[in-house]
């Protein structure tokens, strides 16, 4: 089932999109907004190709349709939404990013994905000035950041964002970015550096926004990680966060030398109707 999307697909609260039993496939039209929302769970389909398209009268509820601008192309956008689940999605080349969240959006968790050919992959926070972005958590899981990407894996701002297990094993400028005193928490990840010289680094800080001394203070951890092929990540700030924080329900991290097993079948399955996946 191959799905052109004329608009964005608006998605309301208390909702699920499942794939699973059918080849669904979402390409070469608009992508899927999740707007002012929560409870919605996004699982087991291929995006790919998304590109911008114009505004117009769009269906946001059974009852209610609104005159709405372009969009900018992003595969998944949420928005003001939280309690967000995104499951087993295969996602490659859209106009802006795959997946975007931004406007105080939070709870959030991305997990069992498959990400290639892409060069700006997520943004967490859209500016280093909407300071409600502070109260943001995104958990990464078991997912896989594979051929042909570029940055942005993710790039946060404010927040609070805990990466475990999931596997790196292709990035150009750098993996994981950020600004605006994000906290980062990589766990029992793999990342698997470029074989050029100059693409080792995992992390980037945007030194237009802070100076040194300024990002130095935010933290970014790196715990139990497997940093292969001269791969280095740059930690920062207060390191015995975890044990402060170990009220938190984190997902608690595997040894980094299961993440391939972790993320073997990462993206969308390839289930039967009537079958186990």
């Amino acid at each position: 089932m191959r799905i052109k999307l004329r608009r964005e697909l608006i998605v309301s609260s208390h909702k699920t999109i499942d794939g699973r039993g059918r080849y669904v496939h979402i390409t070469n039209g608009a992508g899927i907004k999740i707007q002012c929302a929560s409870n919605v769970i996004i699982s087991n389909l291929r995006i790919k190709n998304i590109v911008p398209t114009p505004g117009g009268l769009l269906r946001e509820s059974d009852d209610h349709l609104r005159l709405r601008s372009g969009d900018e192309g992003d595969a998944i956008s949420i928005f003001n939404s939280h309690d967000i689940w995104i499951d087993h999605i295969s996602m490659s080349r859209a106009a802006d990013g795959l997946i975007d969240a931004v406007a105080g959006s939070t709870n959030i968790t991305i997990s069992n994905c498959h990400f290639t050919d892409h060069e700006k992959v997520m943004l967490f926070g859209a500016n280093d000035h909407y300071e409600a972005d502070k109260d943001m958590k995104i958990t990464l899981a078991y997912n896989h950041f594979g051929k042909r990407l570029d940055q942005r894996m993710p790039r946060c701002r404010f927040g609070f964002f805990h990466l475990v297990n999931n596997d790196y094993t292709h990035w150009e400028r750098y993996a994981i970015g950020g600004s605006s005193r994000a906290t980062i928490i990589s766990q029992g990840n793999r990342f698997i550096a470029n074989d050029k010289l100059l693409m080792k680094e995992v992390t980037y800080r945007e030194k237009s926004t802070a100076s040194v001394e300024e990002w130095m203070k935010w933290t970014w951890i790196s715990q139990g990680d497997d940093l292969e092929n001269g791969a280095t990540f740059t930690p920062s700030g207060d390191q015995n966060l975890l044990e402060k924080i170990d009220h938190l329900n984190l997902i608690q991290p595997e040894p980094s030398s299961k993440v391939g097993i972790l993320t073997r079948f990462s993206g969308a399955l390839a289930c039967k109707v009537g079958r186990p996946c």
